[in-house]
């Protein structure tokens, strides 16, 4: 089923959840499932909040609310970079629940020689492969990253791996795994540093400013089911200083810029 389905949303809050598989590489419990009401079955994937790993770093609430809550922060501000998210009762008890996306073989994050750099992707971080042999990451320099990247800058998020951009078969480009987002310090790890001290294009400003609006209004309320009232406060404090100064940041120096594993 499309990932943007308008049918998607219900048979994920009130399917019934069967689980198939789990997804052996992530430190988390991933579960692969199948969501299934009045005869329409959509895959999804399935992380329960008791299989979630304890994060000195992270101490507050869980991961499953920091994914619903990044869910939230792409759909009101337009972005739609999270594939619907939300959280319910499953087998394993409470849990996020996430439509499963197929994707494409295209990627738009790569590590290459320096030599074959695709046109117009942006270099980020020049390395060693394996033997010795120079290296570069780099990502391409297309709009639905930019509005990624901008979404990355107010979410905090700690864990934008080159894995975790997808790229649907429907053509959308999806983010996954939010659960390392929304602390109060600053933590932002990406391999998205492509348009560091570029201005924000003008439709992704908007999209930053529709979100403050919003949170002006109910969204406060429906994030603090999820995240503490410090994290929300922080998350307008980004917001307010991305609007004072609409240009992609730099990394902030207080920490490794780039998650590691990168993909």
């Amino acid at each position: 089923m499309d990932p943007r389905d308008p049918a998607v949303p219900a048979v994920l809050r009130h399917g019934r959840l069967e689980i198939t598989g789990r997804l052996v590489d992530a430190s988390n419990a991933t579960l692969f499932g199948t969501a299934t009401l009045d005869g329409v079955a959509v895959e999804c994937v399935y992380k329960p909040v008791r299989g979630e790993r304890p994060l000195w770093d992270f101490p507050d609430g869980t991961l499953a609310g920091r994914e619903v809550a990044a869910f939230l922060i792409s759909e009101a501000a337009g972005f739609h970079v999270v594939p619907h998210t939300l959280l319910r009762e499953g087998p394993f008890g409470s849990g996020m629940v996430q439509i499963w996306v197929d994707t494409r073989e295209d990627e738009l994050v790569d590590v290459c020689a320096p030599s074959e750099v695709p046109p117009g992707w942006l270099r980020v971080l020049r390395a060693r492969g394996d033997r010795g042999e120079p290296a570069v990451l780099v990502h391409a320099d297309v709009p639905e990253l930019q509005a990624m990247a901008a979404f990355d800058v107010i979410t905090n998020n700690a864990d934008r791996k080159g894995g975790h951009v997808l790229v649907g078969t429907d053509g959308h480009v999806y983010g996954v795994d939010h659960g390392l987002c929304l602390h109060t310090e600053d933590k932002l790890r990406t391999v998205l540093w492509g348009w560091v001290g570029r201005p924000l294009p003008e439709e992704v400003v908007d999209s930053v400013k529709r979100l403050r609006t919003d949170l002006d209004h109910r969204l406060c309320e429906v994030l603090g089911e999820h995240i503490t009232r410090r994290e929300t406060r922080a998350l307008i404090r980004r917001i307010d200083g991305l609007l004072g100064d609409p240009c992609f940041p730099g990394p902030s120096g207080r920490g490794p810029a780039i998650p590691w594993p990168a993909f």
